[in-house]
């Protein structure tokens, strides 16, 4: 976001929110970032839709009830289950059994 590349900043937060989404601080951080984001490009449809999230996304972790593969921009609705990208899918099985 610094080097003023908007486009892969914002693919690199959906893809830390499908990493983290299964862990309650890691979910809440990513869900920070994208409201930051959200408000450095004035989105406001962005700004609401994390701070909705920030509200709920990290007790939905905590009792492991989150939607996989979701992005968690307030593009996709919260609780929509999404294909997981082939490469997160094999980082995300060395560290856990099942998906």
């Amino acid at each position: 976001m610094q080097s003023g590349n908007l486009t892969q900043a914002w693919h690199h937060l959906e893809r830390s929110h499908i990493l983290g989404q299964s862990y309650p601080l890691e979910h809440t951080y990513t869900h920070w970032l994208m409201l930051k984001f959200g408000l450095r490009q004035r989105n406001t449809k962005e700004v609401l839709g994390q701070v909705l999230r920030l509200l709920v996304g990290g007790w939905k972790s905590f009792i492991d009830h989150v939607p996989i593969g979701n992005t968690g921009g307030s593009n996709v609705p919260p609780l929509k289950r999404m294909e997981m990208p082939e490469d997160l899918i094999k980082i995300l099985k060395k560290y856990r059994k099942t998906l």
